[in-house]
This record gives C-alpha cells, sequence and structure tokens, in this order.
C-alpha cells in the first residue's frame, strides 16, 4: 500500500520533531534542504535516513542519487512508495 502524501508529512513533523509547523505547511514540491522549503541541514539528512529505514524497511545506499531523492518531499515519497 502506497504511503500518502499527508501521512508522510506528518512522519516528517514527528520524526524530525519540527516545531510550529503543519501537515497543511508543507507543499508536496517544497525543497527539504536549504533555506527554501522545511530548511533541514546535514545533521537532519542522516536522521531522516535512519528513520526511513526503520519505518519503512528502505535503504538508500547509493550517495549519487542523494541529491536528487531528498529534492522536495514529492520525490522521497515517490522513492518510498517505487522501493516499498
Amino acid at each position: 500500500m502506497a504511503v500518502k502524501s499527508d501521512e508522510f508529512k506528518q512522519f516528517l513533523i514527528n520524526g524530525l520533531k519540527l516545531e510550529d509547523i503543519g501537515v497543511d505547511d508543507i507543499n508536496d514540491d517544497d525543497a527539504l534542504f536549504g533555506d527554501e522549503g522545511l530548511g533541514l541541514d546535514s545533521v537532519d539528512s542522516i536522521e531522516l535516513v535512519l528513520i526511513i529505514e526503520k519505518e519503512y524497511g528502505i535503504k538508500i545506499n547509493n550517495s549519487e542519487q542523494y541529491q536528487e531523492i531528498f529534492k522536495s518531499v514529492n520525490s522521497l515519497l515517490k522513492y518510498i512508495n517505487d522501493n516499498k
């Protein structure tokens, strides 16, 4: 069963302990890192990889694909659903 967008956004909020952000505040095309979008940093990226492995059983091994996979909420969700 595919992970739905709102479910995944709530997973991000809870898993990364994003305070003052609600599901409705996150757009599907928001960047995960940098000043735009969620503004996650390198520490968040490590934590995100670990919680994705734990929650969804998906390992992200190809470091060459990291930039594309972690580009936005949508790209990460697509990767999870394609590899679940």
